[in-house]
């Protein structure tokens, strides 16, 4: 996990999400990155110093502990408490682009970052790590009630992730609210039927004759 150098090893203040807790603690790691420390683990977990574990729910409890060892594949994301500056030689030319990112039951929204010169469809086939940074993000869930956060960078548990981008709102009553205007204007958007202006139910050349005047009387 270290990535050489002398000195004393940093540490990281890290909070991880996954389904059913928020685990806060620390690391040891010379990695400069969040997506680094999770994408080079040794081992498939983490083991944090100085653990506070909030669980999910009006009744959660809280634990304390002096170690934990969490298992990467239950994060669903995860927040570095700790800004450290990335060095300009560890940085690849990209570009952001807008992204809403469901990690059930959580959401979050910010930039994600694909190659230069490279179409969105394309990118997103590029996004291959099992961590994937999320810059400029928020993150909540209504399921849970959890408020929304705002963080320098998130980074997101690929394997958990449905990736939207770009993406928009769709308002789930505005067929509800077509449907009632129409309704309203007999389906033509014109104004009750027999009102001045209408069109004709006919047209004039398909009119048809009125009937025969009745004979044998």
């Amino acid at each position: 996990m270290f990535d050489g150098g002398g000195g004393d090893t940093p540490t990281v203040s890290l909070t991880l999400y996954t389904d059913a807790f928020i685990i806060r603690g620390t690391i040891l790691t010379r990695q400069r990155r969040i997506t680094d420390i999770l994408n080079t683990a040794d081992e498939r977990f983490l083991v944090l110093s100085a653990v506070t574990s909030d669980e999910f729910g009006s009744r959660g409890e809280t634990i304390r502990a002096e170690f934990a060892q969490v298992n990467l594949a239950s994060v669903l994301f995860a927040v570095a408490d700790t800004t450290v500056e990335t060095l300009p030689e560890l940085r690849t030319p990209k570009t952001p682009a807008q992204a809403l990112i469901s990690v059930p039951p959580f959401k979050v929204t910010g930039e994600i970052h694909v190659l230069q010169g490279h179409d969105l469809r394309a990118a997103l086939t590029e996004l291959t790590g099992k961590f994937l940074p999320v810059t400029n993000a928020a993150f909540w869930s209504d399921v849970l009630g959890e408020a929304r956060q705002t963080a320098e960078i998130v980074a997101v548990n690929h394997e958990r992730a449905q990736i939207l981008a770009p993406h928009v709102y769709a308002d789930p009553w505005a067929d509800v609210g077509r449907s009632a205007s129409a309704a309203d204007t007999g389906g033509s958007g014109q104004g009750a039927p027999g009102t001045p202006g209408d069109p004709p139910p006919w047209p004039a050349t398909d009119v048809p004759p009125p009937p025969p005047e009745p004979t044998g009387w």
